[in-house]
């Protein structure tokens, strides 16, 4: 495995998952992007299929970049995706399978008129990209929304089509939020509001919201907001304009970034990918030989609790690599308190943990740690009145290698209390050319809730979900003592001023299996 980005252009077809990915066959490092294949039948187990495209045509030597499928009524396959030309130009593009009637879509057919799409007057040659799934609009066209800016605007240029060779590009903008830079990967889907499927993305009604959802190019980060969709104007408004896309909340406050959802027509669910990229340096990765990981998908929903933000949890299949499972029930943590879990070996686990406290002493206790903030906050070493409290994952013996997860209350002068989840990376290795920044924000607690988290630790990896996945983070770390049977897993209770009570599951995981498929010659 060389470099590898963003997704592009997931589907169901056949009994098959499909993932293409940005891929540099010849270095782990950005270049030469290419589109890897590889197919699943249950999201988890993977084979590696040949190349699905190579930049290779003027229209997209530079690079085949991220693109989408959508999949017509009749069970055609549209591919549209990003190249970069010879005179580096981004051109959206089309593509199509060669045969339809074969499970592994290995042939792929570049239209031969393309490109298909050109920046438009008044766009920058370099700020035109990522076409989103199409849907269909209320004249029976078909609707494809495209990331851009106009200088420190960040926008959502939208083109209809019949035919996806010819377009015309919609009056009005989708969506325009002035700040937030080049929109890029951008994604637009319904969530029901009622139901709990997922919803094919032309979907639209009562009892319907959209997402919008923009990878900022500025500053790296996946912004989303929920809203309404107005198919007639082609215009997409924030329900709250405070939390409007780049400027409230995020997929995910980690490393993470380029994510893409699709609509798995097999069972009915809206899943999510993303892309976890290095937080160390190049030299480390051309060194292991390999750069980028993605992760295990997500299904998202709305949150009929809050009504303000979806849901991401993973998949069920994941619990399919669920091996031996250790309980702790009721364990009390006092002020202070790190209790050892014996877990066996703990570098592929899935945690689910809840912890219960005294609401009342948060409730008329005065003002506790004002402004409170994960990033800036010095880590799950400082202590205030209630929090932190969770799990230590990936450390050593010693702790001296180790990675909290964990939440704080805090409460302000108007008495409102706030509950924040984060991620301490801080001494999560002792290599010297890592980043090792503390994540997280704020997640909604609601008065009958625990406080909840479920951890996904692979090696190096860390996707953590709190209260159900309102707020999620993805740590990328770099253990170099807390490896293999010298990981240990902890309970820990910093706060100052209550006893927090913990019951926790604990799943050792059993290895996906990744290879290549069988019958084809493929170069190992």
């Amino acid at each position: 495995m060389k470099f590898y980005v963003m997704r592009a252009g997931p589907l169901y077809h056949m009994g098959w998952y499909h993932l293409f990915y940005q891929y540099n066959p010849d270095a782990a490092v950005w270049g030469n992007i290419t589109w890897g294949h590889a197919i699943s039948e249950d999201l988890i187990n993977w084979f590696h299929l040949p190349f699905a495209m190579v930049p290779d045509q003027w229209y997209d030597i530079n690079g085949v970049w991220t693109g989408s499928a959508t999949i017509l009524p009749d069970g055609r396959i549209i591919m549209l995706y990003t190249g970069d030309t010879n005179e580096e130009v981004q051109v959206q593009n089309l593509a199509y399978p060669a045969n339809l009637s074969d499970p592994l879509l290995l042939e792929w057919i570049k239209y031969p008129g393309n490109p298909v799409l050109v920046p438009p007057p008044g766009i920058g040659i370099k700020d035109f990209r990522d076409p989103t799934t199409a849907w269909l609009g209320p004249n029976g066209k078909w609707r494809v929304a495209l990331g851009s800016k106009v200088n420190k605007t960040g926008i959502t240029l939208v083109y209809e089509t019949t035919d996806f060779t010819s377009y015309e590009l919609l009056e009005n903008l989708m969506h325009a939020v002035p700040g937030t830079g080049m929109w890029e990967c951008v994604d637009f889907y319904p969530v029901s509001t009622t139901e709990s499927n997922g919803l094919d993305t032309s979907v639209n009604g009562p009892g319907i919201k959209h997402v919008l959802k923009s990878s900022l190019d500025d500053d790296k980060h996946d912004y989303y907001a929920l809203g309404t969709y107005d198919p007639i104007s082609s215009k997409w408004t924030p329900d709250d304009p405070e939390l409007d896309v780049g400027i409230g909340l995020r997929l995910d406050y980690g490393k993470y970034y380029a994510s893409k959802t699709f609509y798995d027509q097999n069972t009915q669910r809206r899943l999510l990918w993303g892309w976890i990229g290095e937080t160390d340096s190049e030299a480390a990765d051309i060194l292991k030989g390999w750069s980028s990981v993605q992760t295990i998908p997500r299904e998202v929903v709305f949150d009929k609790k809050t009504g303000t933000n979806v849901l991401q949890w993973p998949i069920k299949e994941v619990e399919k690599l669920r091996s031996k499972v250790t309980v702790y029930q009721k364990v009390v943590l006092e002020p202070g308190s790190l209790v050892p879990l014996d877990v066996g070996l703990a570098t592929q686990l899935d945690i689910i943990a809840t912890f219960e406290m005294d609401k009342e002493a948060v409730k008329t206790s005065v003002e506790a740690d004002v402004g409170y903030n994960c990033t800036t906050s010095g880590g799950a070493s400082s202590r205030g009145a209630f929090g932190p409290f969770g799990l230590v994952v990936l450390a050593d013996e010693k702790l001296t290698e180790q990675t909290p997860i964990y939440f704080y209350i805090s409460k302000g002068s108007d008495g409102v209390a706030q509950t924040h989840f984060c991620a301490d990376q801080s001494k999560s290795s002792r290599a010297p050319d890592v980043t090792k920044l503390i994540y997280g924000s704020s997640v909604p607690v609601l008065h009958e809730e625990n406080f909840s988290m479920r951890l996904l630790v692979d090696h190096s990896i860390v996707e953590s979900f709190g209260q159900g996945g309102r707020t999620v983070i993805t740590s990328r770390v770099y253990p170099t003592k807390a490896i293999y049977s010298a990981a240990k897993v902890f309970l820990f209770n910093n706060a100052t001023g209550v006893t927090v009570t913990a019951n926790v599951n604990v799943w050792n995981m059993d290895s996906a299996h990744m290879d290549y498929f069988p019958f084809l010659n493929l170069e190992r």
